[in-house]
């Protein structure tokens, strides 16, 4: 059984694709790959952000469910997103920028021997910067050419993902026995797993938590997150390992941009297998990525409904010039 090669992408739900688009865009310096709508409920936004042509293992994605509330951060939950900058300068580079932006963080910490860097945005979601310096494995992106932030210094890709969970001794059989995660680290109640070439680009920190209530989702938090599979075979293969370890699954799910799988694999925590291709490059120029509403052939004939349900979002960048800061 060939192994989970690392991370996907992360997606989460926001509170104002507005507001999503300029921090990612102008505070954190991500490249929107992709402006879509949400292929099970096309009255809401599906954006991508990701490095410079959509790498697979780089791209966060976002959500905003009309009139969903408030999530409230708890157990049971994908807690944090990480984004991987070269280096431990870096890690310096952005406690300067967000001190100077006004991004809420908790300074420079190490975990694992890594530095990092927690800090959230507008609506609480959880995010961190990983320092890739000294990492070994899953080779990471590469940065937005032309965004606001100095090549040296920018996000190249997805770190680990954090999951806080009640029943440790469970979700470590599943991660061990069921997706052939290995751990690797442990530091106090956090635990850190790998797959893959390992590194940062492939590993899951849980963390053991009984004291927290339960998490609820809503804007704030991730709704589900991904790994990668090389290609449909392989998706078809983990297919039918899920369920012969008795989950439930989605089945093969085309979403254009790849192929999928969905599977809840505890209490709350969606994960999907995700294959890296065909990517985010068939249908737009990468001059002009994201900068129009995209919809995969299937949904072309309701354009027109679409566009009147999605209010218009300006994500025009190829006509301006970003100073590096």
């Amino acid at each position: 059984m060939k192994e989970l090669k690392g991370i996907h992408h992360v997606t989460a739900i926001t509170s104002s694709a507005e507001k999503n688009y300029e921090f990612f865009t102008y505070v954190l310096g991500m490249r929107l790959v992709k402006k879509t709508v949400n292929q099970d409920d096309i009255q809401t936004y599906h954006l991508f952000f990701a490095d410079d042509t959509g790498s697979p293992g780089t791209d966060m994605t976002f959500f905003d469910f009309p009139g969903i509330p408030k999530g409230n951060h708890g157990t049971n939950e994908i807690s944090k997103t990480s984004f991987r900058v070269p280096s431990d300068a870096a890690i310096d580079y952005w406690v300067e920028r967000f001190d100077r932006l006004g991004v809420k963080h908790k300074g420079v910490k190490e975990q694992f021997g890594k530095k990092t860097l927690s800090f959230v945005d507008f609506d609480d979601q959880q995010y961190q910067l990983i320092s890739d310096e000294g990492n070994e494995g899953v080779a990471s992106g590469t940065p937005w050419q032309n965004g606001p932030i100095p090549l040296e210094y920018a996000i190249t890709g997805l770190g680990p993902i954090f999951v806080r969970v009640a029943q440790f001794d469970y979700f470590k059989e599943m991660l061990e026995k069921v997706l052939l995660f290995k751990e690797v680290a442990e530091e106090k109640s956090f635990h850190l797993f790998e797959t893959g070439e390992g590194g940062n680009g492939s590993q899951i920190i849980v963390e053991h938590n009984t004291f927290l209530p339960q998490a609820q989702q809503g804007y704030g938090t991730v709704h589900h997150a991904a790994f990668r599979l090389e290609d449909r075979d392989m998706l078809d293969d983990w297919d039918e390992r899920m369920k012969g370890f008795g989950f439930p699954t989605s089945g093969f799910v085309d979403r254009f941009f790849f192929k999928s799988l969905y599977v809840r694999v505890a209490p709350q925590i969606l994960f999907e297998f995700a294959t890296d291709g065909p990517g985010f490059m068939g249908d737009e120029p990468y001059e002009t990525l994201g900068e129009k509403l995209s919809l995969p052939p299937f949904l072309e004939p309701k354009r027109g409904e679409i566009e009147a349900a999605v209010r218009p979002i300006d994500t025009v960048r190829s006509t301006k010039t970003f100073e590096k800061e």
